[in-house]
């Protein structure tokens, strides 16, 4: 059996807040107490997960992958601050506060506020027009199933890496989910849902990754039996496209940042 590891931070139930309500991170949630290490350079994964209720980790990230990731934008929509930012490599084990475990919100508000207080992260909204997909029904409709999970149940949308392939299976997610988590963790740009699909669904996604997505990150095997193409794989197994186009969306801009003590 083909060795996988998560690569992307896992989505549960996650919110797609606009921008402009997170650039601010004072009001969110924060972490009890948190650690930031160097990532030991033997270690060439990246992760994050709970570890229980109340333990966050995260492994491998830089910084840059941090902003992206908590604030739920692609690689290429975040600019300024020193090359640093891209090249070095975090741990961070945190404790979060509460009895429960808290939600993924909650966790990327946490770190949004952690990188804040310990890198003194400081950054602007810039409109600026770029690439983008533009996530819609493809001619013939949708294949999707609707999940017969309650509305009150949490979304499951974690990737799956192989060494030839990527399975993403979903749970009771909504396809703002999934474009917000295409947009995050896998493409180099922006996801524009415009499916108008409002309902939650179960489905399995797979496909053979290229080397602009992931942040270019993973070692891609060729394999005997191959997966579609991102591309094919959303039009052939969810009856949805993605097509490339331009549009004017809100990016990041870094005024300010430092390496943690």
């Amino acid at each position: 059996m083909l060795r996988w590891i998560t690569v992307s931070l896992a989505l549960f139930g996650l919110t797609v807040l606009p921008l402009h309500s997170q650039v601010d991170p004072a009001s969110g949630p924060s972490f009890e107490v948190a650690t930031i290490t160097p990532t030991p350079p033997d270690f060439r994964g990246r992760y994050t997960r709970m570890l229980g209720a109340h333990q966050f980790e995260a492994r491998g990230y830089t910084l840059k992958y941090m902003v992206a990731a908590s604030y739920t934008v692609p690689l290429r929509a975040i600019s300024g601050g020193p090359s640093w930012i891209d090249e070095d490599r975090y741990d961070i084990r945190a404790a979060t506060p509460g009895e429960s475990r808290p939600t993924t919100d909650q966790q990327m508000a946490m770190l949004r506020h952690l990188l804040a207080d310990r890198f003194k992260l400081t950054m602007h909204l810039e409109p600026r027009e770029l690439p983008v997909y533009e996530l819609t029904v493809a001619p013939g409709g949708a294949t999707l199933k609707e999940s017969a999970a309650g509305s009150r149940e949490s979304s499951d949308l974690v990737n799956r890496v192989f060494p030839d392939h990527v399975l993403l299976p979903a749970r009771n997610a909504t396809i703002a989910e999934l474009a917000a988590m295409m947009q995050r963790a896998v493409l180099d740009r922006h996801v524009i849902n415009k499916t108008g699909l409002t309902a939650r669904y179960d489905f399995d996604l797979e496909w053979t990754p290229d080397d602009t997505q992931f942040g270019g990150q993973l070692p891609l095997v060729p394999s005997d039996n191959p997966k579609p193409d991102l591309f094919a794989a959303v039009r052939q197994q969810l009856g949805l496209r993605l097509q490339a186009t331009r549009a004017r969306v809100d990016t990041l801009v870094i005024d300010r940042v430092e390496r943690p003590s």
